[in-house]
């Protein structure tokens, strides 16, 4: 058996052990250690396990990882989600569907100091869930409007998965969040319109909420500004070249921790929740990324993303056709994992096809099929590739922001809240349409921001 179809056997291997639950991590440590055993001997193998996690865990652009997380733990456990959802809903509630405006306007803030999609679906939950029953919102409208808010967490600034992306496609982590910020922003406004639109064909599904008075708006928006204050100094800090992602992350915790302490929001207890969560989800990002290093090395070795990319490129088809499928697929995954895990399973093989169509790694945007340089595309197909992740988060079978969702509202069916989403799902892809039509409005603001 030659190298590639010991590669091709091997994904197929895991593919097999991800569809009987067993955790991606040990899937991939286990694919990666046999196939490079295989393939070099075992000898290998254990060479490479003597360096390789120093050599994963010591990046420097990782730090970032646990403090943005430790920063959304304690931003979740210090009622900012209960604060941004009173200031849009003193602005927007008083209009036919604002309750569910207002949930995507809070999702998106807290999404602005959280990183997580999961962590905001489940805070903006616990705060929207009430309120939207309290105005017998439509079962569907509201599970659905807070499923696909959460989504936002995962491309608004600062985003976990996005600096995982830029760490395996050697990307510049600082324009990556600059890159983010209008298609973020876009896919607030588009999910604003689909409950517009959604109130519009079905006026009962979201009734007009009560109007604020003047006091009440001065009052709901003065307590929100400690957030935008937050977003202000990390994000705008970032943007501005004033420090790093990782000062800037560990300046957010220390934001959210004072804010938290000043506001008499956050115990101890709640400090230390916050303390083992952060070492949980890191210690699981960090195992998925040893094993996604194994399974690399061993694909590598095998010859598979070569050929991948050399058969892609010699197809025949169109290099935008090829963009498409490669999205597609990336939502079909989505379909069976968690969007960290696709990340780093698929990019590795995706991001070579796309350089190998784009004519290398130095062609330049007069050259190149896509009409920009492979830094650029990097720069654009990361966006392209995180918001078809984040459909994963709301489509079946796996679909955890609905799963989160309808443990928190157990008298509405799954099956509601899945037909929920789907507006939004929509109003995604028409997203993703409008920024492969118009890639300036990924890539505008990190030129005009390094200029």
């Amino acid at each position: 058996m030659d190298s590639i179809a010991i590669g091709l056997s091997g994904l197929g291997v895991l593919v097999f052990l991800i569809a009987i639950r067993i955790p991606i991590a040990f899937s991939m440590i286990l694919v990666g250690g046999v196939g490079i055993a295989l393939l070099n001997g075992p000898m290998i193998v254990m060479n490479q396990l003597k360096d390789l996690a120093y050599g994963q865990f010591s990046i420097y652009d990782l730090s970032v990882v646990p403090l943005f997380v430790l920063m959304g733990a304690i931003a979740s456990r210090s009622g900012l989600s209960a604060d941004l959802f009173r200031a849009a809903n003193a602005w927007l509630g008083w209009m036919r569907g604002g309750v569910a405006m207002s949930a995507i306007a809070a999702c998106a803030g807290f999404g602005a100091v959280c990183g997580s999609s999961l962590a905001t679906a489940s805070t903006m939950g616990r705060v929207a869930l009430p309120e939207l029953k309290r105005y017998n919102y439509s079962p569907k409208l509201g599970t659905g409007t807070i499923a696909a808010g959460g989504v936002l967490g995962i491309l608004i600034p600062p985003s976990v998965v996005l600096i995982i992306y830029a760490i395996i496609v050697e990307a510049n982590v600082v324009t990556m969040f600059k890159a983010a910020l209008i298609p973020g922003l876009i896919a607030v406004l588009f999910f604003i319109l689909t409950i517009l639109v959604y109130v519009l064909i079905s006026p009962t599904s979201g009734p007009k909420g009560e109007r604020a008075s003047r006091q009440e708006l001065i009052s709901a928006t003065l307590k929100v500004l400690p957030v935008g204050l937050v977003f202000g100094v990390v994000i705008g800090g970032i943007y501005m070249g004033l420090f790093n992602p990782t000062p800037a992350a560990a300046v957010g915790v220390v934001m959210v921790t004072v804010l938290g302490l000043f506001r008499k929001q956050l115990s101890m207890a709640d400090a230390r929740e916050a303390l083992l969560e952060t070492a949980r989800t890191a210690g699981m990002i960090y195992l998925i990324l040893l094993g996604a290093e194994l399974l690399k090395i061993f694909m590598s070795r095998g010859g598979v993303p070569q050929a991948m990319a050399e058969w892609m490129a010699h197809s025949g088809l169109a290099p935008m056709t090829t963009l498409l499928l490669l999205l597609f697929a990336l939502v079909l995954l989505g379909c069976l994992m968690d969007s960290l895990s696709m990340i780093l399973l698929a990019i590795p093989f995706f991001w070579p096809v796309l350089v190998e169509l784009n004519g290398g790694d130095y062609v330049t945007a007069e050259m190149s099929p896509f009409g920009m340089d492979t830094e650029d595309l990097k720069i654009w197909f990361g966006i392209l590739a995180l918001i078809v992740v984040e459909l994963g988060l709301i489509t079946p079978p796996v679909g955890m922001n609905v799963f989160i969702i309808s443990a928190q509202a157990r008298d509405i069916p799954m099956r509601d809240t899945f037909l929920g989403v789907l507006p939004f799902f929509g109003a995604e892809i028409i997203r993703v349409a409008v920024l492969i039509a118009f890639p300036a409005l990924t890539l505008w603001l990190p030129s005009v921001l390094s200029g």
